[in-house]
């Protein structure tokens, strides 16, 4: 795996070919992994994957005209046929008026905060293999545990660069660890499956293994024989493994992009009382081992930590330098870069602050309701905010959580959701966007 400056010096190179062939601004983007995989099935060995791919990509400026460009073969004869491909694609696009590298003075020239993305500690594929065995042992002893799809383990590292014609030049390197069980439990057409999964930066930051299993095989026990939900108006609970994707939406809404399309439900509501009251989405990029953590964005500008929602209000749209353009704003610091092509939006880190109820305080007076731990299907109208998804979960009956169900989907509007949303005060740490159970009254539940 190259270092960070062996990586920005291969971005550096290829923008200064490309400014000799003649293009007006440039940036490239160097990122390289790898990556060994063990997984354990019943007991023996069932897969072993390693991967390794280096790439790196252009983006060139001709005035307003601009091409996105990419390739693996990173020998000088393809570096300089890449730059040569991109401007001639560049001199037969279209102009656009907001296309262009980041504002020169909003660069961050550093030094940035120490993220410790990069775990020193190196396990061997023995280490890997004992890891997942011991996953997958500790959940099969698990009562009511029939079968096994097969617990994992990985470890991997990474490295992104960036460096653009005007001046910005930036790397950083981060390791990944990762563990994960899908465990079976029940007979015959009573089969239920589920798991449990968790990634970090640093190996120590993982569970044991033998926890994730045992939580998968609950997870799988606890579903057998599920019942059905009769349909009405409920007050809905979500699972923090779940709810996090309602911040997803909502993250989606407030892009850039989205605003600039006038294809967001949220158009218009800047600064609106979107939640409750003392509601705060806290979105933090610079923190330690963090999963979303990084020193800048995709263009080179500072990233910083901020409130999305403060006090129940949107305080402000996620901008690349194109979508801030468009809009007349600017840029955010939210610019994300992938294979190629032009920027898109991501944030860092985020949580929703917790309320002060407890979960089971937080169901108490709920007679009638449901508990969701998956949602199936992607149903979520980001014009309208319509929302409708397949769930299953567990029965709220007289204030406890009470026998599972499956197979009924749940319904609202996200502006009306967001607005009845109650956090209680279980907030889990680690994923990118960490939510505590949170409840929405009023949604429309569909089963029998």
């Amino acid at each position: 795996m190259l270092s960070p400056q062996e990586a920005l010096d291969r971005a550096q190179d290829l923008v200064e070919r490309a400014r000799k062939a003649g293009a007006d601004a440039a940036d490239a983007v160097f990122g390289a992994s790898s990556s060994e995989g063990i997984q354990v099935r019943l007991g023996n060995l069932e897969d072993v994957e390693r991967s390794e791919s280096e790439h790196i990509s252009l983006r060139v400026f001709l005035g307003r005209r601009s091409a996105s460009i990419g390739s693996s073969d990173l020998s000088p004869q393809a570096l300089d046929e890449l730059a040569a491909r991109a401007l001639a694609m560049a001199g037969a696009a279209p102009e656009d008026a907001f296309a262009g590298l980041a504002p020169e003075e909003l660069l961050t020239r550093g030094p940035w905060p120490e993220l410790d993305l990069s775990d020193p500690a190196e396990p061997s594929p023995h280490d890997l293999r004992a890891a997942a065995r011991e996953a997958e042992e500790a959940a099969r002893a698990v009562a009511g545990v029939t079968n096994s799809d097969g617990a994992t383990a990985s470890a991997g590292s990474g490295v992104f660069a960036l460096a653009t014609s005007h001046g910005f030049s930036g790397a950083y390197g981060s390791t990944s660890h990762s563990l994960g069980a899908s465990i079976v439990a029940g007979e015959g057409a009573a089969k239920q499956r589920d798991y449990a999964a968790r990634s970090a930066h640093h190996r120590a930051d993982l569970p044991l293994p033998a926890e994730i299993g045992e939580l998968a095989a609950r997870r799988a026990v606890a579903r057998l024989n599920p019942g059905r939900m009769a349909s009405g108006p409920m007050p809905v609970v979500f699972d923090p493994r779940v709810g996090g994707s309602l911040i997803g939406n909502l993250i989606g809404a407030i892009s850039g992009n989205a605003i600039a399309r006038r294809s967001s439900f949220l158009l218009g509501k800047l600064e609106d009382q979107i939640f409750a009251p003392g509601t705060v989405l806290v979105e933090e990029p610079h923190r330690p081992r963090g999963l979303r953590s990084r020193p800048f964005d995709g263009e080179g500008l500072p990233t910083r930590a901020r409130n999305l929602v403060e006090d129940g209000r949107l305080t402000g749209w996620l901008l690349d330098s194109a979508s801030a353009r468009q809009l007349g704003l600017a840029p955010t610091g939210h610019a994300a870069r992938g294979g190629g092509g032009a920027p898109g939006v991501s944030v860092g880190n985020l949580h929703l602050q917790p309320g002060t109820a407890t979960p089971a305080e937080l169901m108490a007076d709920i007679e009638d309701g449901v508990y969701i731990t998956e949602l199936i299907g992607s149903g979520v109208n980001p014009v309208t905010g319509d929302y409708s998804r397949g769930a299953s979960g567990f029965r709220i009956v007289g204030g406890e959580i009470a026998g599972p169900v499956a197979e009924f989907t749940v319904a609202g509007n996200l502006l009306a959701m967001f607005a009845r949303l109650t956090a209680a005060n279980d907030l889990e740490w680690h994923r990118a966007t960490n939510v505590p159970t949170l409840r929405v009254d009023g949604m429309t539940v569909a089963g029998d």
